[in-house]
């Protein structure tokens, strides 16, 4: 006779000398996280994982104040070392975060988009050159990131926010389907100031998608 242990049975019955047995569904875990930064394809970008020969491309872009005023993180003026700086970081591997590069169809570097854990907490964050906005890039990229991450993390909330003057990037984050969740201040590293901030969140139910952009 088939012998089960106990916790995997529901029903147990012996029919002929043989054990019928009902396993009871056990239902599967979700991922503690989304697995490694993916390459993800749209129509007109390639975003990828970053590469050391990034740094150039990216130090232009962040010695640009109308860029980095936006960023919380990010010191004005930037330099070539601190692009290096922060790849060598990431290129480490120790976390479980999504750095993207946001490429152009000749693989040029515009831009960035990351989703990292904080605090225990998921989080999308981005910025583009400046010559490349008013195309609508960076709803169409971040669309796309946040798609793959519930794609993996189905029950995963992800947060963001953006300072109260960066109307564009809430304009973003409100096409795709993330709410407003409290108001405040927050230091930004390049304007050397507090400034007001948005946070907001964004759970797969909420998430509009492309249908929306």
């Amino acid at each position: 006779m088939v012998q089960a242990g106990s916790q995997d049975l529901d029903v147990s019955q012996e029919l002929g000398g043989y054990a019928v047995i009902a396993v009871q569904e056990r239902r599967v875990p979700a991922p503690s996280t989304p697995g490694s930064c993916p390459v993800i394809e749209t129509e007109r970008l390639l975003l990828r994982p970053h590469r050391m020969s990034d740094a150039d491309a990216i130090a232009v872009s962040l010695n640009d104040w109308q860029v980095t005023r936006m960023l919380s993180r990010v010191p004005m003026p930037y330099h070539r070392q601190d692009a290096v700086d922060w790849l060598n970081r990431i290129k480490a591997g120790v976390t479980p975060d999504w750095y993207l590069a946001i490429t152009s169809g000749d693989d040029v570097h515009i831009g960035m988009i990351t989703v990292e854990l904080r605090h225990g907490v998921w989080h999308m964050s981005y910025w583009l050159n400046r010559f490349y906005w008013g195309r609508g890039l960076m709803s169409e990229a971040a669309d796309a990131v946040a798609d793959r991450f519930f794609r993996r993390m189905p029950e995963a909330v992800l947060h963001s926010g953006a300072f109260a003057d960066n109307a564009a990037s809430l304009k973003i984050q409100q096409k795709l389907g993330f709410t407003i969740t409290r108001c405040g201040d927050l230091y930004s590293l390049g304007r050397n100031a507090m400034a007001p901030h948005l946070e907001t969140r964004l759970t797969q139910d909420g998430f509009q998608g492309v249908k929306s952009l």
